[in-house]
Formats: structure tokens, sequence, C-alpha cells
């Protein structure tokens, strides 16, 4: 069974969401204080995280920041902050997504299948030095692994399955997110800002990913 960990300290809300998960078919765990989560990942890593931001021991975004350090599972986030710049410093973390309190269990279960099953979706493409196997969850560039987030593995397959091509935010907001939710521009901006600096970790002064000024990005190689 497909893994889940929900990392959440309201002991409700963590067994509504477990019951949830069960039902469709997942295994999920619960852990309730932010320092237990690394050690526990690192340990046995799930396929996807739950990962509540207000939580005792450490705040999630401070979890959310050390896991990408290391691994690339998907992570959505659980908020009580509405405020936008909560939510795009999560995206800027490396989170996949998020979704506010209060919200619907079944809202949750859809986020968590829609993630997945775009995992599962995606093939292998070659542009130059640059490979994306979203299948492998695997993307390099002269041949070293960039450890992309799962989002961003999204963004590149999608700008590396046309390169040349200018894509707009919208265009790439509807390949990043399939639920339609209200997102901002600032969306793209943020994970564009993460992609290209994993890329220029390896090709320092090269920009792969270009900025259209008012149009978009594209991919250059």
């Amino acid at each position: 069974m497909t893994s889940i960990l929900i990392v959440e300290d309201q002991p409700k809300l963590a067994s509504l969401l477990r019951d949830y998960l069960l039902a469709a078919g997942y295994q999920p765990s619960c852990l309730s204080n932010g320092l237990e989560v690394v050690p526990a990942v690192r340990a046995a890593e799930p396929a996807l995280i739950l990962l509540d931001i207000m939580l005792p021991g450490r705040d999630g975004l401070d979890v959310c920041r050390d896991l990408r350090s290391f691994c690339s599972v998907p992570i959505i986030l659980i908020t009580a902050r509405v405020e936008e710049i909560d939510r795009l410093i999560g995206l800027d973390l490396g989170a996949d997504d998020y979704i506010c309190k209060p919200f619907s269990p079944r809202e949750v279960v859809a986020r968590v299948k829609a993630i997945l099953r775009r995992g599962r979706l995606l093939e292998k493409v070659r542009v130059e030095r640059l490979v994306v196997e979203p299948d492998h969850f695997r993307a390099t560039l002269d041949g070293v692994e960039l450890g992309l987030t799962p989002v961003e593995m999204r963004l590149l397959f999608t700008l590396a399955n046309a390169p040349g091509r200018v894509f707009s935010r919208d265009q790439l907001l509807d390949r990043l997110y399939f639920d339609h939710r209200v997102v901002t521009d600032r969306t793209v901006d943020s994970h564009i800002k993460n992609l290209r600096r994993k890329l220029d970790l390896i090709s320092p002064g090269e920009e792969i990913v270009q900025s259209i000024y008012g149009v978009g990005y594209t991919l250059k190689l």
C-alpha cells in the first residue's frame, strides 16, 4: 500500500484524515511533533507527506526546508494561515501544494490522489544535455542530478517537452495544478526561481530557463 505521513498535532483532525486515507486505500501514519518528522522520513520515506505548519517542537516550514535538503517526497502543507505570503513561503521551501483550514477531508484525499497520479503519467524527455525522467523521479543536467521537487519536475518536464516554446504563466499553472484552484502568477515565479537555482548550481551563468518579458518562460539549451 502507498504510505502517507500525516503530521498534525490536533488528534481529532489527524484521526479524521487517517480514516479517510485508509478508506481510499492508502497506508497512513501520524506524527504530532515537528521534531519527529525528519528522523521518521530518513528511516522510512513515505510516498507523500501532509504537513501542518503550526506544530509543537518545530515549525512546519522549518521541517519542510530540512526535508528538501535530502528528499523529494511530495509535501502538502496544511495551514490556518490564509495570507498569500505564507503560502508562497511554503512553495519557496519546496512544498508541492497547500490546503487551508477548515477543509473537507475528501478534498485532501483528492489532492493526494492528483499529486501521486501526476507523477505516474509522465515519460522521459531529453533535450541536449538535459534528461527528465519523471517516472523514475530523476532529472539530470550534464549527468548531474538536479534534486527537484515534484512540482519542479512537472515544470521542467513541460518546458523540456517543447524547447523554445514560450509558455505563459497560466499555461504553466494548468500543467502544474490540474484541479483548477485559484493561485497567483507569483506561484509560477516562485517555482521558476527554485528551478533556476538548481540548474545554476550545475551550469553557472547559463540561463536555461529564460524569461520573456510580458509573456512567460521558455527553455533554451
